[in-house]
């Protein structure tokens, strides 16, 4: 009797998730429906490799700095504003949305280092920005600058990197890519409407965004939460380290903002800041600024950051 019992109620669950994540999925389409307004570019559109990139330009000057996201960031261009809006004013602003973010194309494609720096390269071109560039990078595009100044040093007049990886990080790091398929199934799904909180990023918790430029960041966020792009991003990220690793320590002027290590970088502070403390060691004319907040520096530290880039850009021009 209790055998059947127990054969009942494993009946009835299997009945009743189908219906559940079904309505799930329903109650997702009906909003991104009512979201789809809140999705119109609020940059340049331009096409790479036949697909739409977009790019954010504000602002204007002889020097332009060329943000790249980290990793998994929905929105670049929401997630930078708090800083580079206290930069516009001196300086020419570009924000690469890469193929998988932002308002860019979803693309299943090659993620390797020359794949994503050639996107990026094409993009500014198209967006009629011409090289050279001050590049700011955070986290994982910190690979990207990197090689960027080792392939094209005559397009890089210095890297200002806001808390970005090194290839060393990628030594012991642990990607766990099923976990990231998970999350995108999720995503999918609009399982990840159910949980409190998940589209509040530090941009929208930390940072100076209106109330309307957060409405977009969490349209953007449930459209572009662990994308093909990004998983195929992070599969490469070894590989890609190893490769800009490889080609040895580019020389030319640096400044690293280092965060505490905390906000899912998975290291401990101290060996968090050890790693690129250890690799501006071998850069002529590199330095570094320890901040006490977490991983995304930038939502935190904006106007510190703000003036130590300014201060940092005067003195190199």
């Amino acid at each position: 009797m209790i055998q059947n019992k127990a054969i009942k109620i494993l009946f009835i669950i299997a009945a009743v998730i189908p219906i559940l994540l079904l309505a799930i999925y329903i109650n997702h389409k009906i909003h991104l429906q009512k979201e789809s307004s809140l999705l119109t570019p609020v940059g340049h559109l331009v096409e790479v490799d036949g697909h739409n990139m977009s790019v954010y330009i504000e602002g204007s000057g002889d020097i332009t700095l060329v943000f790249l996201s980290g990793g998994g960031t929905s929105s670049p261009i929401l997630d930078f504003k708090s800083l580079y809006s206290l930069l516009s004013d001196a300086y020419q602003i570009a924000v690469v949305e890469k193929f998988g973010y932002g308002f860019s194309d979803i693309v299943d494609k090659s993620r390797d280092i020359d794949s994503i720096l050639e996107d990026t390269r094409a993009a500014l071109t198209a967006a009629g920005l011409q090289a050279p560039y001050v590049l700011c990078p955070h986290s994982m595009s910190g690979l990207e600058a990197l090689y960027w100044a080792q392939k094209y040093p005559n397009e890089v007049s210095a890297i200002i990197g806001l808390d970005m990886a090194v290839p060393q990080y990628y030594d012991n790091m642990d990607i766990n890519i099923p976990l990231m398929h998970l999350s995108s199934l999720a995503a999918n799904i609009g399982i990840t409407r159910l949980i409190p909180g998940i589209a509040e990023s530090d941009a929208i918790r930390h940072g100076t965004l209106s109330d309307e430029e957060k409405e977009i960041y969490k349209a953007v966020f449930y459209n572009r939460t662990a994308t093909v792009t990004m998983i195929n991003e992070a599969a490469a990220a070894k590989e890609n380290a190893q490769k800009v690793e490889a080609m040895g320590v580019p020389q030319l002027p640096m400044l690293l903002f280092i965060s505490d290590g905390s906000g899912g970088t998975g290291f401990d502070k101290e060996t968090w800041r050890g790693i690129p403390v250890e690799y501006l060691s071998q850069v002529n004319g590199g330095s570094y600024i320890e901040l006490d907040c977490p991983h995304y520096v930038h939502n935190y530290e904006y106007q510190t950051i703000a003036e130590h880039i300014s201060d940092f850009l005067s003195r190199l021009f």
